[in-house]
């Protein structure tokens, strides 16, 4: 009697909770579904639930966007759980040790981590709000966290948008304005980056805070919420192939259990759906497979809709689709994504255990050695990571070798560090260190290699052993560096980023810096061109130049050499025209137009974010009208050019290049400049075999195709670094290739380029691309007149993660004059 009073009690306590709690469409003062919520009204309403129910809603603001937008999480349990919240927390992670013994499962779900695919945070207020009245029963062995908008600065640009250009009432043709956003669409973030590619390489402040709240966490269950293109019916797990061999039966097993019953309701209402195709799960980037790795279930459910869509579109087949339409898809999977979780939360920790345990990966412990700057950022990276490594001092060690791509030796004397798998990361070292990833299909939706070592230019060998190393910290407190005022001049390296920005600082101060173009030696020492040089002669205008000097150099901890003497011991003298001032640039870089969005970003960010350089973005809308004059350097980024160049502005173009201007023709954008156009680049023409020109069957177009292709592959490409684009590099350079678009070689000045084995060390590339990208040009300078045309074939920017591409960024801006 008493455990039926009770029941009855707790029954009227959750009728009249929800009854008093406002649904999204009462506090919004609309119906969901109707309009786009805007950013902060979303965050209104948590609070306001947060506010209702603290027994069982707890709110925390993680981070801000770069527009200042709040980044929220929302925790929601029974009450019990939420004032037991870091013991549970605390108790699940135990898990990954091997000793935990929690009850609860763990569900987190993402919302809107691309701007402009609006329906998830509309379907996230829903399905808060159902957890809190008629779903409140999952709750009691269930912690579900809500991120209700990854991306608020692309969502606010959409919504926006759609607000200032919608008809009222929304008009369903596809063709009018309301459906066609520009240049700029709400998908990205501020710096037009993919958030959903950047779990792993966290270039992005959205990121970098969001993970510091999934380390803290692992969730058992991770949802990404997603759209894709209004003809598309709904899509859920299962996922595709590729499946990275270090996802488990059970993480398999599970995706077809949450499936299955997604279905049952997707059935229930007539709604389409499909699974196992497209979306796989291989690159390791995404907010299904980065948790994988983690030992989540990760999921990506898609929508059809997106940008295009609006509050109502006509499909394809004369269907109208509305944003209710996507709300009750999207509200449907997430409920019942925790309604498996809360049956199965004792399997789900069982498993979650498990998958720390037992690793038994071919390679034990990655050794990495290199520039101390490259091993310093990669440590950087594996610190956000959580990802733990020993530092190595001296030794041989016998495993793959990543610059032979066979098995070798590779001696430290040195500067070296080890990362083994050996630890609760153990899966995700193996996955991002790998040499090269083992694909059970070459169907992918992405990339197909990502390897450190390679990203960051480090040397390495995977080992079958397990090797130790001294993890004790080597980081150091910066200490004040005092400049010698009796030096005759300053002398640091080139060969890393940090070594970019540093020359940045200068610059901007004022500093006169100068560049050896020939290797010298002085006083005992030897310099590699590229040096920077800097002399108390060409800085005596300055009289803070002692202060700045040192204060710069502090800053960057940055080592360097006091000269007391210009004449150098072999080489070129400091006051040789070989020992060229560098100039300080004055940069443009075109957007809009035939420009890609995402390319664009690239440099943006690297700009802003990487460099600290000044840039000046030219819209395409009135870049013909700017005097290029006012610029040394003019950036085109990838994208689809075209016949976009008139034959005015690239008669222009060339008078302006002809006295002294720069371009960097990145990607597409070399094909408004090619031979045709009156530059010296030329696209190599490729013919396939005839013999192989046999018809093939209708069901195997898609795998012919792929014999043309390369989907994310590194190759080892030869350097000429006596070419000022290539100071600071060894004689190879592993280049991430993205496509097959190939040029010839230059007349001269090839800086990098493949030779005639085209094999890539890692990742896939078709037989026909192979022998289409053999003998061309991956990086060049072309004289032209008194300027110069730079281009870059392969993107050394691509999403911000390709360390070791970055210095040829540098050294086009401040190296090749």
């Amino acid at each position: 009697m008493t455990r039926f009073l009770f029941s009855l009690l707790l029954l009227v306590s959750i009728s009249v909770s929800a009854q008093q709690l406002k649904s999204p469409s009462e506090f919004l003062g609309y119906e969901l579904g109707t309009q786009f919520t805007r950013h902060h009204e979303v965050v209104d309403y948590y609070e306001y639930l947060a506010e209702s129910e603290p027994d069982r809603v707890k709110l925390t603001v993680y981070g801000k966007t770069n527009e200042r937008r709040p980044l929220i999480l929302a925790y929601v349990s029974s009450a019990e759980n939420i004032s037991n919240l870091e013991t549970i927390r605390k108790e699940h992670l135990k898990n990954t040790e091997g000793s935990g013994n929690s009850s609860k499962a763990i569900v987190w779900l993402s919302y809107n981590v691309h701007g402009n695919e609006s329906v998830s945070t509309e379907a996230s207020m829903k399905t808060i709000y159902e957890l809190l009245t008629k779903k409140s029963n999952y709750l009691e062995n269930t912690l579900v966290i809500m991120d209700p908008c990854i991306n608020p600065d692309g969502r606010d640009r959409y919504t926006n948008w759609y607000n200032q250009y919608k008809n009222t009432p929304f008009q369903v043709d596809p063709n009018s304005k309301e459906h066609h956003e520009g240049w700029w669409s709400g998908r990205s973030n501020h710096y037009m980056f993919d958030l959903n590619r950047d779990w792993a390489w966290l270039t992005q402040v959205e990121s970098q805070q969001r993970l510091k709240m999934f380390n803290q966490w692992l969730p058992h269950v991770h949802v990404d919420f997603h759209e894709q293109g209004v003809n598309s019916p709904y899509y859920f797990a299962p996922a595709a192939e590729p499946y990275h061999e270090v996802i488990t039966d059970f993480q398999r097993d599970f995706q077809t259990t949450i499936g299955r019953n997604h279905a049952k309701y997707f059935d229930a209402n007539g709604w389409f759906y499909f699974t196992k195709e497209v979306f796989d799960l291989l690159y390791p980037s995404y907010g299904d497979t980065y948790p994988m790795y983690n030992g989540s279930i990760g999921m990506t459910y898609e929508q059809g809709g997106s940008g295009r869509a609006g509050l109502g579109i006509v499909t394809a087949i004369g269907d109208t689709l509305t944003l209710k339409d996507r709300i009750a898809h999207h509200h449907t999977t997430g409920l019942s994504t925790i309604e498996v979780s809360s049956q199965n939360a004792e399997k789900l920790n069982q498993e979650f255990k498990k998958f720390y345990q037992n690793k038994d990966f071919k390679y034990k412990s990655y050794v990495l050695k290199g520039d101390k700057d490259k091993l310093e950022a990669l440590k950087s990276l594996l610190d956000k990571h959580e990802i733990e490594y020993g530092n190595v001092s001296s030794g041989s060690y016998k495993g793959h070798h990543y610059k032979t791509g066979r098995s070798g030796n590779m001696a430290i004397n040195n500067n070296g560090m080890v990362v083994s798998t050996n630890q609760p990361k153990g899966t995700m070292v193996k996955v991002l260190f790998e040499p090269d990833a083992k694909l059970s299909d070459s169907l992918t939706y992405d990339i197909t290699a990502w390897s450190l070592p390679y990203a960051y230019g480090l040397d390495a060998i995977a080992s079958t052993s397990l090797v130790s190393g001294n993890t004790a910290s080597d980081v150091v407190q910066n200490a004040t560096i005092g400049v010698p005022a009796n030096a005759y001049a300053y002398l640091f390296d080139w060969n890393s980023m940090k070594d970019a920005r540093f020359l940045s600082a200068l610059l901007k101060k004022g500093i006169r810096v100068r560049k050896a173009d020939h290797p010298f030696s002085l006083e005992g020492k030897s310099f590699d061109r590229g040096t920077l040089i800097v002399t108390k002669g060409d800085n005596q205008h300055d009289s803070n130049f002692q202060a700045s000097m040192s204060g710069i150099i502090t800053d960057y901890q940055k080592p360097y050499t006091a000269a007391s003497t210009g004449f150098v011991d072999s080489g070129k003298d400091f006051g040789s025209s070989y020992v060229q001032m560098i100039t300080k640039p004055k940069v443009a870089v075109l957007s809009g137009g035939p420009t890609s969005t995402l390319r664009f970003g690239e440099i943006w960010h690297f700009f802003e974010q990487q460099l600290h350089y000044p840039l000046t973005v030219l819209d395409d809308e009135y870049a013909n009208r700017v005097d290029l004059d006012e610029y040394s350097i003019l950036i085109l980024p990838d994208g689809r050019y075209g016949n976009h160049f008139s034959e005015d502005q690239l008669s222009k173009l060339k008078n302006w290049v002809r006295n002294g201007g720069k371009i960097i023709a990145m990607g597409g954008s070399i094909d408004a400049l090619d031979g045709d156009k009156g530059f010296g680049v030329t696209k190599k023409k490729f013919e396939k075999d005839s013999s192989e020109n046999e018809p093939q069957p209708y069901k195997d177009w898609e795998r012919e195709r792929m014999k043309g292709a390369i989907t994310g592959a590194i190759f080892k490409t030869k350097v000429d670094n006596s070419n000022p684009l290539a100071y600071g590099y060894g004689p190879e350079y592993f280049s991430l290739k993205l496509g097959s678009s190939a040029y010839e070689y230059l007349d001269g000045g090839n800086a990098v380029y493949l030779e005639k084995n085209t094999d890539p060390f890692s990742g896939f590339a078709g037989i026909e691309a192979q022998q289409k990208i053999s003998e061309t040009l991956i990086y060049g300078v072309e004289n032209y007149g008194r300027g110069k045309v730079i281009y870059m074939v392969d993107n050394p920017l691509f999403r911000g993660f390709w360390e070791n591409g970055k210095l040829f960024f540098a050294n086009a801006l401040f190296m090749v004059d």
